[in-house]
């Protein structure tokens, strides 16, 4: 027998998009549709009373990880080829393929392409919650997340443990890839960081026309020194076409940021457990990058809660120590929430 359906309150559903098992879970202001099918991504957070999806959705859209016909191996293709975009669960390698104690990871890898299973676990009119689980194939790692959306709240909360099923201390990059894109994101909007925040800019350009951050550092939020000499605020999002960037935030004392609209107030607040994820990723592509993978389609912004920096991968945050390390048979527990600022609830 199937579940009693409902079409008021809090409530979730069941559905397949690009032939990929999916979960929506939906109350009276968001609607956030979680790919089971595919790494558990986030690929829609939709703030109903707006019509207002915060998440970007790549222009290939969403594509099946498990079809790769006509593409050459590429360990950074692996996970571009099918990135619609959305918010990924990012473990054990963050960033560029990397190889830590003989385990090769492609970009990002590996449990963002992998299918999860889910178990809904509340479904009533005040609440529901969809649990989904992974193991990691190359290294002995389980995640178990629970996304929760009760009624009349226009926020998504996220448990999640993570643990080590051998008797060795591994160590992983663990992160949570938020970007945000049209509708949402447009030049002029502002970033909101607790004070002390620190930047620490990537060492080198990440795409060859250039960077706007000039390289060193630790710089104080917002304001550091371009490239070219003078200062960026980097609180400011940029117009169309000013070069990419990524950047790392660090010292924080809170997790927590915030992404306005200046004129109308609309906006995201992401908070999370910043002992467990110390680091922010501030990643900007802006349309400067006219070669693959984004041919000048891409205006998105990443702002990614993370164990670990810089995007080179698992044995370079290895090597700088900001790589997080689990105990044989230790777990670690993390919370994050989003929810909607500034809008009608």
């Amino acid at each position: 027998m199937g579940r009693p359906s409902r079409n008021w309150g809090a409530r979730v559903h069941e559905i397949t998009w690009a032939g990929l098992d999916a979960l929506v879970l939906e109350n009276e202001l968001l609607r956030v549709t979680v790919l089971a099918g595919k790494g558990g991504d986030i690929a829609e957070f939709c703030y109903k009373p707006r019509d207002m999806d915060f998440v970007w959705l790549s222009p290939g859209g969403l594509r099946n990880p498990r079809d790769v016909a006509g593409g050459a191996s590429d360990d950074t293709a692996a996970f571009l080829d099918s990135y619609e975009g959305g918010w990924q669960e990012v473990l054990p390698n963050g960033g560029a393929p990397s190889t830590y104690r003989g385990a090769a990871f492609a970009q990002h890898g590996e449990v963002a392409g992998l299918p999860w299973d889910a178990e809904i676990v509340a479904d009533d009119a005040g609440e529901v919650a969809v649990r989904l689980t992974v193991r990691a194939r190359r290294m002995p790692l389980r995640v178990t997340k629970t996304l929760r959306l009760r009624s009349g709240e226009a926020e998504l909360s996220v448990e999640e443990e993570l643990a080590n099923e051998s008797g060795v201390a591994l160590d992983a990059m663990w992160g949570h890839h938020i970007v945000f894109g049209a509708p949402f994101l447009k030049p002029g909007h502002r970033i909101r960081l607790p004070d002390g925040a620190r930047v620490v800019p990537h060492e080198t350009a990440i795409a060859p026309d250039g960077r706007r951050v000039r390289a060193g550092g630790p710089h104080v939020w917002p304001d550091v020194p371009a490239d070219g000499g003078g200062v960026v605020d980097l609180g400011v999002v940029p117009e169309y076409g000013a070069p990419s960037e990524i950047v790392y935030l660090t010292g924080l004392d809170e997790g927590r940021y915030e992404v306005v609209d200046p004129d109308g107030g609309l906006g995201m607040r992401v908070r999370w457990d910043v002992a467990v994820l110390p680091h922010l990723w501030l990643w900007q592509e802006l349309g400067a990058t006219t070669g693959h993978p984004w041919w000048g389609r891409a205006y998105v912004m990443g702002l990614e809660p993370f164990a670990g920096y810089p995007t080179d991968g698992l044995a370079s945050a290895v090597a700088n120590g900001t790589a997080l390390t689990l105990e044989p048979h230790a777990t670690r527990s993390l919370w994050l929430r989003a929810g909607v600022i500034g809008g009608e609830q």
